[in-house]
C-alpha cells in the first residue's frame, strides 16, 4: 500500500501473503522431522488461513500515524501480531471448548483425526492444539525480530511484546476464574480489557507507534483511542455471540451460554432480572447440553430486560471516546481516516 489512500483488502492480500508464505514454510520444517506431524504442520497452517488482520491494520497505522511511509519490513512486523491472535484463538477456543470457527472445526477438533482410535484422543487432541497455540506464539516473535526493520527499532518495542503476552494471559485468566460466579459488569469489562481490547487495538497501535518513534502524547493518543474502540470490538462480539447468526459469525451461537461466561451482557441481563428470573438462568446457563429452546429463552429474557441496547449503548458510548480522541491527535491525514474507517468497521460487523 505505497499510496496515501487505504485500501483494506490489497493491505489484507499483503498481510495474507506474508503469513502464509512464513508459516508455510516453518509448517514444513516442523514437518520434516517426522512424518508423524504433518497433520500438526497443516492444522499450524490451517489457523492463519482465514482472518480480517485488523490487529495488523492497527499495527501499521500506528506506525504511519508517525509519518513514516510504507515499508514491507513494517508489513512483516505487524503480520506478526496476527500470530498472536492466531495463539489466542486456539488456546481460546481449547479453554471454551468450542467446537467451530469460521464455521470450520477448531484445532482441537480437527486434530482428534490425527489420533483417531486411540484412547482419551479428545484429551490427545487438546494437547496437541495446546502445542500449536504455544508454536504460533514462538513464531510471532520470530516473524518480528526477524522482519527486517533496524534492531534499534525492534528493541524499543520489546517491553511492549512483554506487556502484550502478560496482559493477554492475565485476561484469559481472569475470564476462567470469574466463570461461572454471579454475573458483574465491572468485572467483565476487566476481563474484556485485558483479554481482547488491549491487543486487538491498542497494543497494535502503539507497537507500531514505537517503532516508528512515537512521542509520550502520541503514545497516549493512542492508549485513549485504543482502549475504547477495543472493548467495543468485544462487546460487539459479545452480542454476536448471543443473537448473531452463526451464517455469519462462523461459531456456535451457544457456546458464551453453555460455558456461562462472564460477559457484559450476561451481567447487564442479571443486573436487571428479579429473583424468578436469576433462578430461571441459573437453571439454564452453563450447561453443556443446553438445546435451541433454552437458547431462546435466554435471548428473550435478555430482550425483555433490554440486556441488548443496555450494551449497544456501552458500544456507542466507546466509538464516540475512541474517535473524539483521534480527534485530538495530531496525525497525517490518510491515517486519520483509516483509523475513523478502522473504528467503524471493527464495531460494526456481522461476524
Amino acid at each position: 500500500m505505497a499510496g496515501d489512500l487505504w485500501d483494506p483488502a490489497a493491505f489484507k492480500d499483503r498481510v495474507d501473503d506474508v503469513l502464509h508464505r512464513f508459516v508455510a514454510g516453518e509448517a514444513d520444517r516442523f514437518a520434516s522431522i517426522d512424518p508423524a506431524l504433518h497433520p500438526v504442520a497443516e492444522q499450524l497452517e490451517a489457523t492463519v488461513a482465514q482472518g480480517k488482520r485488523l490487529r495488523a491494520a492497527f499495527c501499521y497505522w500506528g506506525w504511519r500515524a508517525v509519518g513514516q511511509p510504507d515499508d514491507d519490513a513494517l508489513v512483516r512486523a505487524a503480520a506478526s501480531m496476527e500470530l498472536v491472535h492466531a495463539a489466542a484463538v486456539v488456546h481460546d477456543d481449547l479453554i471454551d471448548e468450542s467446537p467451530l470457527r469460521h464455521g470450520l472445526p477448531t484445532a482441537h477438533i480437527a486434530l482428534r483425526g490425527a489420533v483417531r482410535g486411540r484412547r482419551r484422543a479428545a484429551t490427545a487432541a487438546r494437547s496437541l492444539a495446546m502445542l500449536v497455540g504455544d508454536l504460533l506464539m514462538e513464531l510471532a516473535g520470530q516473524l518480528f525480530t526477524t522482519s527486517g526493520l533496524p534492531a534499534a527499532y525492534l528493541g524499543r518495542a520489546r517491553p511492549l511484546w512483554s506487556a502484550l503476552a502478560r496482559e493477554l494471559i492475565a485476561g484469559e485468566c481472569l475470564e476462567i476464574l470469574r466463570t461461572g460466579s454471579d454475573p458483574d459488569t465491572r468485572g467483565s469489562l476487566k476481563v474484556i480489557r485485558y483479554k481482547t481490547a488491549k491487543y486487538t487495538v491498542e497494543q497494535p497501535l502503539l507497537i507500531g507507534g514505537v517503532l516508528a518513534g512515537a512521542g509520550e502524547r502520541l503514545r497516549e493518543g493512542y492508549s485513549a483511542y485504543g482502549l475504547p474502540l477495543g472493548e467495543a470490538f468485544q462487546l460487539r462480539d459479545d452480542l454476536l455471540g448471543v443473537f448473531g447468526s452463526p451464517a455469519h459469525t462462523g461459531k456456535a451461537c451457544a457456546d458464551d451460554l453453555r460455558g456461562n461466561r462472564p460477559t457484559a451482557l450476561l451481567a447487564e441481563t442479571w443486573k436487571a432480572a428479579d429473583e424468578d428470573e436469576r433462578r430461571q438462568l441459573r437453571s439454564l446457563l452453563g450447561r453443556r447440553d443446553l438445546d435451541e429452546e433454552g437458547v431462546r429463552t435466554v435471548r428473550a429474557l435478555m430482550r425483555r430486560l433490554d440486556a441488548p441496547e443496555r450494551v449497544e449503548e456501552m458500544i456507542g458510548v466507546r466509538i464516540d471516546q475512541a474517535l473524539a480522541a483521534l480527534h485530538e491527535l495530531d496525525v497525517p491525514r490518510p491515517a486519520a481516516t483509516a483509523l475513523t474507517a478502522l473504528a467503524h468497521s471493527v464495531t460494526t460487523r456481522l461476524s
